[in-house]
């Protein structure tokens, strides 16, 4: 998937890695998480399966920068992804295999696990609110994709919310407990 996430963003215009990793960790990030040498590694793998090509630009005083560009079976690859209709919804959440074993440690330990969640979310909610502002601040021309960014972004938020809210309610169960 992060291969797919690196050509859509290449679909904005030639980008160097920097300026893709900055794009990623303004966008993507928020729900899907990659290091910077993830990135690279992939830029490479793109590159060596002719989905991006890369060309080295020379600059004064400055070292040599590659900048990458989407091919033409690089847009192949993601309109094949994209068109693909099976939807992962992975059942792999470490939350809550977690919270499925939560029993055995203290219940005021407990109680801290879910108010340290809900205040992640919190928290979290809270870097989201600028997303729609840094996605639409010239560094690509959104057009008509910002709609579906904004869907993205409600997702994220509406899922934090709950999170928050179901913690809260375990919050109140342990309660009783202590």
């Amino acid at each position: 998937m992060l291969r797919h996430g690196i050509l859509g963003l290449l679909l904005y215009g030639d980008k160097t890695g920097y300026e893709i990793m900055e794009l990623f960790h303004k966008s993507l990030n928020y729900f899907w998480t990659a290091q910077t040498s993830q990135i690279y590694r992939e830029l490479q793998k793109l590159q060596q399966s002719g989905f991006i090509s890369g060309t080295c630009v020379k600059q004064v005083g400055k070292p040599d920068k590659n900048v990458f560009a989407i091919t033409d079976s690089g847009r192949e690859e993601l309109q094949k992804w994209l068109l693909d209709r099976s939807v992962s919804l992975s059942t792999n959440k470490p939350l809550l295999m977690k919270v499925f074993f939560l029993a055995e440690i203290p219940p005021a330990d407990r109680l801290t696990f879910f108010t340290d969640l809900r205040d992640e979310c919190r928290n979290y909610l809270e870097l989201l609110r600028p997303v729609s502002l840094e996605l639409s601040d010239g560094a690509v021309d959104a057009g008509e994709r910002a709609v579906f960014w904004r869907m993205t972004e409600r997702y994220g938020i509406r899922n934090l919310e709950m999170t928050i809210e179901w913690a809260e309610e375990c919050m109140k169960v342990i309660e009783k407990e202590l």
